[in-house]
């Protein structure tokens, strides 16, 4: 008798074509994972509530049927970004590079960079704020090529940057004959054009052997926790509608696990209405699609579908109190923008993501005490940011996020 080992056994995932058919056999990813449970639970009903001469229950029955699911790990590039898609009801695209651009590179000191065009018009080419941008082609130094440049501010002529690893860049130009380009892909929760993405998640234990196929299962609900000090964390919830089980593997040829380093909140930049922090100890964050599993309907033990409500996003950073800035924020109920780059080395050119929430407001200014260093932790909500959309440096959307390595 062999005896299952987590070691062993693999959770692979693919999205469906359509709701109520598996996905089909061949692909399906293998998650990394810290760990991975997709529970078949079913109601139970029974005649306790019926009075017979044997004084003992007669009837327990098995109904309804549903699929709880948790699967998490740790946050690298490339490896959620199709759950993380799937819950913000968009998938990553491209943003479209510039090419043939001249550029003029200023220091404005801190680490930070002004990038002017010669002609055309950064806004009305999609770029963001929170966008991570590379620069290529022309003359350009080599200390500017191929380098991770963090946009915190945009108009129509002028891109301001920091790069994420924090090597100084060079002032040049007028450069002709380059490129910008938006490395990856990004996703919003957006205003229009909904996807509804159902997941075929097999559960594969080769030393059984044994498939556990869940259907139907929509991601509801991800978790991250980006530390001070550590390793990025990503806890995800699902619902799902049925769970067959067989002894051949489902996904016959799955794609092997990612394999980009994980992202470490250490290395990169936290901002908050555009202003590098250096007193932030702990971001989290969550984004919640609100999801409900319908009823039961009469005739049938499946359910007819998992239902979303809209999509929120709440978290909490924790900081040491250095001044009374922050504080004041949640004091006037200012709203402000936090953006969180997280990359997986200290290359110029290293995986990345970013989250920007371009609007929030902070609920809570909880102080601590003691002899060490004082902290707050400060809870907030994000919210649509209506001024945003096309032409303007911001989306409209509560949240955004670019991964570099999201396919």
């Amino acid at each position: 008798m062999s005896i299952s080992q987590g070691v062993a056994k693999q959770t692979r995932i693919k999205r469906q074509g359509a709701k109520g058919t598996l996905a089909g056999t061949s692909g399906g990813q293998i998650m990394r994972r810290t760990q991975s449970i997709f529970e078949l639970q079913k109601e139970t009903y029974n005649t306790a509530d019926e009075i017979t001469a044997t004084q003992q229950l007669v009837s327990n029955r098995h109904g309804v049927r549903q699929v709880n699911g948790s699967l998490n790990g740790i946050l690298s590039p490339g490896t959620y970004s199709e759950i993380m898609a799937a819950i913000l009801r968009r998938d990553f695209t491209a943003v479209t590079p510039l090419a043939a651009v001249s550029l003029t590179i200023t220091d404005l000191g801190d680490g930070v960079y002004e990038i002017e065009r010669a002609a055309g018009d950064f806004l009305a080419d999609n770029m963001k704020v929170g966008y991570v941008v590379r620069l290529g082609a022309g003359a350009l130094n080599a200390a500017n090529l191929a380098k991770n440049l963090l946009i915190t501010n945009v108009v129509a002529d002028t891109l301001t940057v920091m790069p994420l690893n924090g090597v100084a860049m060079v002032a040049e130009g007028p450069i002709t004959g380059c490129s910008v380009t938006v490395p990856g892909k990004v996703t919003y929760a957006p205003t229009t054009g909904h996807t509804k993405v159902y997941f075929t998640v097999e559960e594969w234990y080769p030393d059984i052997p044994s498939s556990e196929r869940n259907l139907d299962v929509r991601f509801g609900n991800v978790q991250l926790a980006l530390p001070g000090t550590g390793n990025a964390t990503i806890q995800t919830t699902a619902q799902g509608l049925n769970q067959t089980q067989d002894a051949a593997v489902y996904f016959t040829a799955p794609t092997a696990e990612t394999s980009t380093e994980a992202a470490v909140a250490a290395s990169g930049i936290l901002m908050v209405n555009e202003v590098k922090q250096g007193i932030v100890t702990e971001l989290q964050m969550t984004i919640d699609a609100n999801q409900t599993l319908a009823d039961g309907v009469v005739g049938s033990n499946i359910r007819p579908d998992v239902f979303v409500g809209k999509v929120m996003v709440t978290g909490q950073f924790t900081t040491y109190l250095d001044s009374t800035a922050i504080p004041n924020l949640f004091l006037d109920e200012t709203a402000i923008a936090i953006l969180s780059a997280l990359t997986s080395g200290t290359e110029a050119n290293a995986d990345f993501l970013t989250i920007t929430l371009s609007k929030l407001k902070l609920n809570t200014s909880t102080p601590d005490d003691g002899e060490t260093g004082l902290k707050r932790v400060y809870q907030f909500t994000a919210q649509l940011n209506a001024a945003g959309g096309a032409g303007v440096k911001t989306e409209k959307t509560t949240i955004q996020i670019q991964d570099s390595a999201a396919v």
